[in-house]
């Protein structure tokens, strides 16, 4: 395997299934914004990777793929919530990463301007990137589905993996009701930093190469 890409939308579980392949010895990035945490990582999930994964596809050949499913009726709420923090942030003058609002604007036809979307564009901005994903991917077997809430998602994703450390009985719940940026405070030796620098600088990729 050559990465490990996690392509399921925000409040799908991106954080839960990042600390867990931490425990398990992978080196992980949640959110990545230059070459170097790329290179870094062996597992990178959310932003870009629920937008960008052509690209990730052809840059990182012999990866893999897992798309984290959420019931509608839990992901719209938590979605919503997420969106009215984030707003000041992901606005074209807004402190956030132009890559995470690029994201946004991508998926969620959002800009942090004007009135926040409906839970009819949000219902419809989850089924058209789960259509893309399920297209996508049609008759690949280097990706996988799974609902963190499955008791059996673990097992599923180990197997998916070829991991061999211990299983967990669940998936932790990080970002538990209003909380959101749980990421930032975890210490761990496998967390690697979204804007890690290196040989290319804070540099992202040239989608018009396969190699920035």
């Amino acid at each position: 395997m050559n990465k490990l890409f996690i392509i399921g939308l925000p409040r799908t579980g991106t954080t839960s299934i990042s600390c867990a392949l931490m425990e398990a010895g992978l080196k992980v990035a949640h959110t990545a914004y230059t070459i170097q945490s790329f290179e870094q990582a062996d597992v990178v999930s959310d932003s870009p990777c629920y937008s960008d994964y052509p690209q990730l596809d052809t840059i990182y050949p012999g990866s893999k793929f897992l798309y984290l499913e959420r019931d509608l009726d839990t992901w719209l709420p938590s979605m919503r919530l997420l969106l009215k923090k984030i707003t000041p942030y992901i606005q074209p003058n807004g402190r956030f990463n132009p890559i995470i609002k690029r994201c946004y604007r991508t998926v969620f036809s959002f800009d942090g301007t004007g009135d926040l979307p409906s839970d009819e564009h949000l219902r419809a901005c989850y089924q058209n990137h789960r259509e893309q994903i399920h297209q996508y991917f049609a008759d690949r077997s280097d990706w996988v589905s799974l609902n963190i809430t499955d008791p059996e998602a673990p097992l599923k994703l180990w197997h998916f993996l070829g991991l061999t450390g211990t299983l967990p009985d669940v998936f932790p719940h990080i970002n538990r009701g209003r909380m959101i940026t749980a990421w930032k405070d975890i210490k761990h030796p496998n967390k690697i930093n979204s804007v890690a620098s290196g040989p290319h600088r804070r540099k992202f990729f040239d989608y018009s190469s396969k190699r920035s």
